[in-house]
């Protein structure tokens, strides 16, 4: 796996020439979460910057991990409201930040990350979707509208014209009405209907990180 300083620093939320000083500010518990995000990672390297980024093996190849890095555009909690109207300006889209994401195959499609805002999906279960997590996001292409849309194996992010950025299960999807009614993991939280007419974009939520809390 090949990857830029500037890049893994990025991957690993750190910032700008972290690697330079890394052997004197890190401690165990960066080390240990570094190393599972990244396992075939060398540490000799890591602590001191010598030798290869990867560790190699008795032939001197490269071990290459399994997972892969996918740059994809982040909308942050405070750039929603504006991509509401920029999503389709392509200098908007192009000044969003991007995020790193491992994956262990070539995703096909578009893809975007959305982080989180409220509590509507956070039924404290294992499938809980909560405020500040960040979601790697499909998008379903609106040609798939007119079909029957795989609503018992994703999660979506629907883009409202109206209501915004919601983050939903969709339990049922009318072909005849064109209409979806819109699910909360929370309780507190009523179910509703919308038109897909006055939908801008679905996305399906394909995958899912989470800043650890204490």
């Amino acid at each position: 796996m090949k990857i830029t300083n500037s890049a893994f620093e990025q991957s690993i939320d750190a910032s700008n020439g972290y690697i330079n000083s890394i052997s004197k500010s890190i401690g165990i518990d960066k080390v240990e979460s570094i190393l599972e995000k990244y396992p075939n990672l060398n540490i000799e390297w890591l602590l001191t910057g010598n030798g290869d980024m990867m560790k190699t093996n008795a032939n001197n190849e490269a071990v290459i991990a399994s997972t892969q890095l996918k740059k994809v555009s982040k909308v942050p909690i405070h750039a929603q409201a504006g991509f509401l109207a920029g999503y389709g300006d392509t200098e908007f889209m192009d000044n969003l930040p991007v995020e790193y994401w491992e994956v262990d195959q070539e995703y096909k499609g578009d893809y975007i990350v959305f982080e989180v805002k409220g509590d509507s999906m956070d039924n404290n279960s294992d499938e809980a979707i909560k405020e500040n997590d960040r979601l790697l996001c499909r998008e379903v292409q609106r040609h798939h509208w007119q079909n029957k849309l795989h609503i018992n194996k994703w999660d979506f992010v629907i883009v409202h014209k109206n209501d915004g950025i919601l983050v939903k299960r969709i339990i049922d999807h009318n072909l005849e009405n064109a209409t979806i009614k819109c699910h909360s993991l929370n309780t507190y939280y009523d179910d509703f209907e919308l038109k897909l007419n006055d939908v801008i974009k679905l996305y399906n939520v394909v995958d899912l990180k989470r800043n650890r809390r204490r």
